[in-house]
C-alpha cells in the first residue's frame, strides 16, 4: 500500500453570511473531493495541542504524529532546513517576514505579496546595513525569510504579523519572557525599528509605491528556536521512502526533518496562482515511481483566509478539486499498487478572523477495499458524523498508517 496526504492549508472555515451561511468548502463545487469522501471514511482532528498557538508549524508537526513538547523549536528552525541553512549550537533561528506598515499599524503580513526578486534585493540590503558577526538575514520566498542570531535566546514572546492586521505595531513588539532573554529581545526590537528607518527609501519600495503597491517597509521576526531533534517517519512508522511537495519553506523543512525528500515544482508559488497541475503531476510521478508516501501541501486556501477573501477561498478550493484531486484520483486508479488517499486542512483560517483558529479540522481517508461510512460530501459539518470520530494529535497519522500505539 502507498499513501498520499493532500493538505489544503487553512481550508476549514466558519459559516459566511455572503455564502448563504455556508463555509467556502461547503459552497465550493467539489465533485472529486466528494467522490473520494464518499468512497472513504471521515472524522475530525484536533491539530493544536493545549498551550500552543494554532500555527502551521504546530498543526503540521501534530498531524504527522510528533510530540510537540519534545520536538518543537519554532518555525524559523524548520524553514532553515528547507533553505539548506544549518543552525549551529548556540544559534537561534526565526522566521523574518517583510511586512507593510501604514500609519504605524500593520497593514499586512506580506508587503502586498512582494516578489521573490524584490525581496531578495531588500534582504541583501538589510545584510549590508544591519548584519554583523551575530546577526544574519537569509532570503526565502516572497515575504518569508530567515533571521539567525548567534548567542540568541529563544525565550522571546512574538506576535505573528498575520494575527494582527490593523494593530499598531508598537503594541505587539517582541518582549523577553525571562530576564536572560532580554538582550535578545532588545536586539530584535532594534532591528525592527532600524529596518523601518532604512527600508522606505530603498529603490524597490520607491518603485512599489509609485506603482500603487504596498511597500515592504519593516521586518517582523517571530517564532524563534534552536535546531530540533526529530525522529523520521521511517523510524517511527516504517515509511521506506517519502516525498514532500510544497512551495512553502516551513512545510519543506518539516518534511526534511521527517526524512521526506523535497520535490520542487516549477511555478509553485504558495498563492492562488500556484501551479496546481504541476504539483499534482509531481505527486503522481512519485507514487508511480519509488516513493511509498507523498505529502502534498497547497497553501492557497490559507492565504485567501488571511486576506479575508471568501470568494477567492471558494475558488481555490475548486481549483484543488479539479486540478489536483481529480488527476490524482484518476491516476492512482490505474496504478499497480493500491494507494490510500487522505485529505485535510492543518487548521481553519476563518475569513472573518483573517488568521488561524484551533478548531478541529475535517478529514477523510479513502483506503481501497475498505467499506465507506456513508458520508457523501466533505465539509466541516459532515465530517463530524463520520465513523472515524474525533481524533487528536497523532491519531490521524496512526490511523492512516495503521499503527497501534
Amino acid at each position: 500500500m502507498k499513501y498520499i496526504i493532500i493538505l489544503a492549508d487553512g481550508m476549514a472555515d466558519e459559516p459566511i453570511a455572503q455564502l448563504g451561511g455556508l463555509t467556502p468548502l461547503e459552497a465550493a463545487h467539489t465533485p472529486t473531493i466528494d467522490s473520494l469522501c464518499a468512497m472513504g471514511r471521515c472524522g475530525t482532528l484536533s491539530t493544536v495541542p493545549q498551550g500552543y498557538e494554532p500555527g502551521s508549524e504546530v498543526a503540521h508537526l501534530s498531524l504527522l504524529g510528533y510530540d510537540l513538547p519534545t520536538v518543537f523549536e519554532g518555525r524559523g528552525s524548520l524553514e532553515a532546513a528547507s533553505m539548506g541553512i544549518d543552525i549551529e549550537p548556540g544559534e537561534v533561528a526565526m522566521r523574518c517576514n517583510i511586512i507593510c506598515i501604514e500609519n504605524d499599524k500593520i497593514k499586512n503580513h506580506s508587503a502586498g505579496h512582494i516578489t521573490d526578486a524584490e525581496a531578495r534585493e531588500l534582504i541583501t540590503f538589510l545584510n549590508e546595513r544591519l548584519a554583523d558577526d551575530r546577526v544574519r538575514f537569509f532570503p526565502g520566498v516572497s515575504y518569508r525569510h530567515l533571521l539567525k542570531i548567534r548567542g540568541g535566546d529563544k525565550r522571546v514572546h512574538f506576535t505573528p504579523p498575520h494575527d494582527v492586521p490593523g494593530t499598531p505595531f508598537a503594541d505587539v513588539m517582541p518582549y523577553a519572557e525571562c530576564e536572560e532573554a532580554r538582550v535578545t529581545a532588545d536586539l530584535i526590537n532594534r532591528l525592527i525599528l532600524h529596518s523601518q528607518e532604512i527600508l522606505p527609501s530603498h529603490p524597490v519600495n520607491l518603485k512599489r509605491v509609485a506603482e500603487g503597491k504596498d511597500p515592504a517597509n519593516s521586518i517582523w521576526p517571530w517564532s524563534a528556536g534552536y535546531k530540533p531533534a526529530m525522529p523520521t517517519l521511517n523510524e517511527t512508522y516504517g515509511i521506506r521512502r517519502g516525498a514532500v511537495i510544497s512551495a512553502v519553506d516551513l512545510i519543506r523543512g518539516i518534511g526534511i526533518y521527517a526524512g521526506l525528500e523535497p520535490i520542487i515544482v516549477e511555478g509553485a508559488t504558495g498563492l492562488f496562482n500556484t501551479n496546481y497541475a504541476g504539483k499534482a503531476q509531481a505527486a503522481i510521478d512519485a507514487l508511480a515511481g519509488d516513493f511509498d508516501f507523498v505529502f502534498l501541501h497547497i497553501e492557497a486556501p490559507d492565504e485567501a483566509g488571511h486576506e479575508g477573501n471568501y470568494e477567492l477561498k471558494k475558488h481555490v478550493i475548486e481549483d484543488i478539486d479539479s486540478k489536483v484531486c481529480k488527476p490524482i484520483m484518476e491516476a492512482v486508479s490505474h496504478m499497480n499498487e493500491p494507494v490510500t488517499i487522505a485529505m485535510l486542512p492543518d487548521h481553519p483560517t476563518p475569513c472573518h478572523l483573517r488568521t488561524h483558529s484551533a478548531a478541529p479540522v475535517p478529514f477523510f481517508i479513502y483506503r481501497p477495499g475498505e467499506k465507506p461510512d456513508g458520508i457523501t460530501t466533505f465539509s466541516e459539518n459532515t465530517a463530524r458524523e463520520g465513523s472515524l470520530g474525533a481524533l487528536s494529535d497523532a491519531g490521524f497519522i496512526n490511523l492512516l498508517l495503521r499503527r497501534t500505539l
